[in-house]
């Protein structure tokens, strides 16, 4: 494959994703003198405040919400969701993979009532349909990083916020936090992991919590239904308002985080990465569109994913002899998520990636695809 059709940065991962060289050129100096050093003194709490004001900025977090971490990833959210912020019963989206886990999470408690779970088929975005009247929680993902599913981000019509009455809504925005218009007012708690959007390493989880979330957490952690402690949202708060977290985090997760949410700030904010990523996005699924040999899995051109993009190849195209030949190029992780079993590439198009990058792959790909077919 010539060198000039290849993308500057062939890292296209839908997470873990590329992680910028400045930011690596940051944990270098960082390491230096926070590695190895206690995360309960000034310095390392220093680059948490910088990641707790950070994203308070980059979200223009509303009156009253508040900035919370912990450690174990959105997987140990689901848990701690699950025991700190369902009161009885939740109402569950599930449009793949990863939304399928929380809603797996609340029906396994024995403490809570059995969810009620809408379902869509992988690729589409269906209605969550009516609210039921015993549920105090609603959820779905902003992005489903399995299908490259969009969903957005509003409370359900004709239910009340939390504040007054109504459900909580608790929005998983794994893949779609810093890459994806929200309004944050919409959601109690919009939770995502710092590897995806924020090119960070995995093993931390933050959430936007609303005064509703934040009391919920207390009232539960007050009625003496077991949490362990790690999995508790109030002692998670308690930590995070001394810019610490209960367990001892990776720091170097935390330099590379703080890195990125300021240079998604110094680019223009949120309004810049979300150009950035529907940029990325247009340009695929464009491209998508115009070959009688790939096609966007995801019908609905609304839901398509702006920082996922899962694009189907035609059964006469080996998607994974693409694949092969792209990652012997060093254009790597364009695959499709595991489970799912279909031929198809799965494309990261989150702010660190460029667009003209992603013009490239598109190339790359049209070039292996016409030599395969010739053989």
């Amino acid at each position: 494959m010539p060198a000039d059709l290849l993308p500057a940065d062939g890292r296209f991962g839908s997470g873990p994703s590329k992680v910028r060289p400045e930011q690596v050129d940051a944990l270098a100096r960082a390491g230096r003198t926070l590695l190895g050093t206690s995360h309960r003194q000034r310095p390392v709490k220093d680059v948490v405040r910088r990641v707790r004001e950070g994203l308070a900025a980059l979200f223009a977090l509303p009156e009253g919400y508040e900035v919370v971490l912990g450690n174990g990833g959105s997987t140990a959210f689901w848990d701690a969701a699950t025991c700190g912020l369902v009161r009885r019963r939740s109402q569950h989206l599930v449009l793949g993979e990863f939304s399928a886990k929380f809603a797996q999470a609340a029906a396994a408690a024995p403490f809570l009532a059995g969810p009620a779970v809408v379902r869509g088929e992988p690729g589409t975005l269906p209605a969550l349909g009516p609210v039921a009247d015993d549920v105090d929680v609603v959820a779905w993902p902003h992005n489903e990083t399995s299908t490259g599913v969009m969903a957005p981000v509003r409370r359900p019509g004709g239910v009340p916020p939390a504040a007054d009455g109504g459900p909580l809504v608790l929005v998983d925005a794994t893949s779609g936090a810093g890459g994806l218009p929200v309004d944050v007012a919409q959601t109690d708690a919009y939770y995502f992991a710092p590897q995806k959007s924020f090119a960070a390493d995995g093993g931390l989880w933050l959430a936007l919590l609303s005064p509703a979330a934040v009391e919920r957490a207390a009232e539960l952690a007050a009625t003496g239904r077991w949490i362990p402690p790690s999995l508790s949202l109030a002692t998670a708060l308690a930590n995070s308002r001394q810019d610490q977290t209960y367990n001892t985090p990776a720091v170097a997760t935390l330099v590379l985080l703080a890195e990125q949410v300021e240079w998604l700030l110094a680019q223009g904010g949120l309004d810049w990465a979300v150009r950035r990523t529907a940029d990325s996005a247009a340009r695929l699924y464009s491209w998508a569109e115009e070959r009688e040999w790939a096609t966007p899995f995801v019908a609905d051109p609304a839901a398509r994913s702006a920082v996922v993009g899962t694009v189907d190849l035609d059964a006469s195209v080996d998607a994974q002899a693409v694949r092969a030949v792209l990652r012997a190029h060093g254009v790597v992780d364009v695959d499709p998520y595991r489970s799912l079993g279909r031929n198809q590439l799965r494309v990261g198009m989150f702010p660190a990636v460029d667009p003209e990058d992603v013009t490239a792959l598109t190339r790359c790909v049209d070039l292996v695809v016409e030599r395969l077919r010739a053989r």
